[in-house]
């Protein structure tokens, strides 16, 4: 993992980098803000320790910049230990917040504590996305069955809700009806497509679909169906 350190200390920002290439991590560093926010434009970092005071961009002002675009966890490091200052800090975003003078087995402690928290919030943010799709006012949730059109709660069957997402899943691709009756049934497709007809026919009535021109559920005529 990249950590950004930008302190305008070349001796603090030396000890920094020293212990934390010893745990396996890769350093970015500066001395003073603005270079550092270039270098995150270009390439966000995973964790950023972030000095108060530094020329050209401060810590706080930097902190605030990260916060409009980033989530990343940020750590401040600075010598004033004056409460308002760390609630500034906060405020404006900081994850963390360490006093100089230091003990840098502490410092790395807490770059650990802070990239064991941002890396389970990513997993199951990526785990809910998974299990969400939501485009077009249409917003599906496998892992509580719920959907709804346009804030309007749709009350699908789970054969229904099944067909959706399948749709949903594949948006932009023809399923055709062969396909949809083995995924959604789990049986071999033997003339079965009247079956599919209905079940389509019923979630367009639900979801107030019009029969010439259907908002989400097209059909590709002797193909099957396909959402966009």
């Amino acid at each position: 993992m990249t950590i950004l350190v930008a302190d305008d200390e070349k001796e603090i920002a030396d000890l920094v980098e020293l212990y934390l290439k010893n745990e396996g991590y890769d350093i970015r560093k500066f001395h003073d803000g603005l270079a550092a926010w270039q270098d995150i434009q270009e390439t966000p970092p995973d964790l950023a320790i972030l000095d108060v005071m530094m020329p050209g961009l401060d810590g706080f002002a930097l902190c605030q910049k990260i916060r409009e675009k980033y989530n990343f966890p940020v750590i401040m490091l600075t010598a004033k230990v004056e409460g308002m200052d760390k609630i500034n800090g906060l405020s404006l975003g900081a994850d963390d917040y360490v006093t100089k003078p230091f003990n840098p087995l502490e410092l790395v402690a807490r770059v650990k504590a802070q990239l064991r928290r941002y890396t389970h919030y990513n997993q199951e943010s990526q785990q809910d996305n998974r299990d969400v799709i939501d485009f077009s006012g249409l917003i599906i949730n496998r892992k509580t069955h719920e959907c709804t059109l346009d804030e309007r709660t749709l009350e699908l069957t789970p054969t229904e809700f099944d067909i959706l997402w399948l749709l949903c899943e594949n948006r932009g691709r023809v399923i055709s009806s062969e396909q949809l009756f083995e995924k959604v049934w789990g049986e071999k497709y033997l003339n079965s497509n009247n079956t599919v007809m209905v079940h389509i026919r019923h979630l367009r009535e639900k979801m107030g679909e019009p029969f010439r021109n259907p908002r989400f559920i097209k059909t590709v005529w002797g193909v099957g169906y396909k959402i966009e």
